[in-house]
């Protein structure tokens, strides 16, 4: 599943292509037909994301809410675009350009309380200037969910999936087992100051750097769709850092990669 600086690049590249003028939306798979109907000519004013979900403003006071979940993607594609190919759930054109968006978990048109709602159940976003890491820190200083899932609930924490949740840990030597309320809060500070500069770098370069200039060492160096991790995906591997192996577990359904050694606290 996208992790939350991919829907951050998505909004940002939305906004550059489409927003200031009137946008042809369609949906030629048909599940989005009447939705498509009521921002369809309309301008889009603001592409924005929260967390893993991307939000549309148009200037009809309509807001498209996509949600990709495991699937969905956008394709661009230059105009003419032509016909459509496979299931395609939403169709956007532009001035210049127009996209695709294939297998979402949500597409639809969200009123004023529906987008409230989801704000108010989401945590606080590290890539959003409007982030209070406070309100994390109050969940978690709280909380004997241990702080690999913590991260992990997207009402505690909005964007950070499985990549980033392994990462960060790993960057700050905690144990994935450790129980939210024995995070210190130094610790919690450093790792939403982590999260926000490595998350912003996913933004902007398209690929998740996570391991620092010391530890980048072998290669390839990146993959062009596996980043280059300390942990995630490296089970039975050597830790970059201390050479114990990488061990793997399963957490809350999801894949859980930890150095015993580097996060040992």
């Amino acid at each position: 599943m996208p992790e939350g600086h991919t829907l951050h690049r998505l909004a940002r590249e939305h906004q550059r292509h489409f927003a200031g003028a009137p946008v042809r939306v369609s949906s030629p798979q048909g599940r989005f037909e009447a939705g498509a109907a009521l921002v369809d000519g309309a301008v889009l004013v603001t592409a924005e994301a929260w967390g893993k979900h991307l939000l549309h403003h148009y200037d009809n006071g309509r807001v498209v809410h996509v949600h990709l979940g495991l699937y969905g993607k956008f394709t661009d594609l230059p105009l003419p675009m032509g016909v459509p190919v496979g299931q395609v759930r939403m169709r956007m054109v532009g001035a210049e350009i127009g996209t695709d968006l294939r297998g979402p978990t949500a597409c639809e048109i969200y009123d004023e309380p529906q987008l409230t709602a989801l704000e108010n159940r989401l945590g606080p976003d590290p890539l959003r200037p409007d982030a209070d890491p406070d309100r994390a820190w109050r969940r978690i200083s709280k909380s004997q969910t241990v702080i690999g899932a913590l991260l992990m609930d997207q009402a505690v924490l909005a964007g950070v999936g499985n990549v980033y949740r392994a990462e960060v840990l790993f960057r700050h030597g905690i144990d994935p087992e450790r129980p939210g309320k024995r995070v210190s809060r130094s610790e919690w500070d450093a790792v939403w100051a982590d999260l926000v500069e490595l998350m912003a770098i996913g933004v902007d370069a398209g690929v998740m750097h996570v391991v620092r200039p010391e530890h980048d060492t072998g290669a390839p160096s990146y993959a062009v769709d596996r980043p280059r991790t300390y942990v995630y995906r490296r089970a039975g591997e050597p830790c970059r850092v201390c050479g114990t192996p990488v061990l793997h577990s399963v957490m809350k359904a999801r894949n859980l990669f930890w150095c015993p050694t580097c996060q040992a606290s």
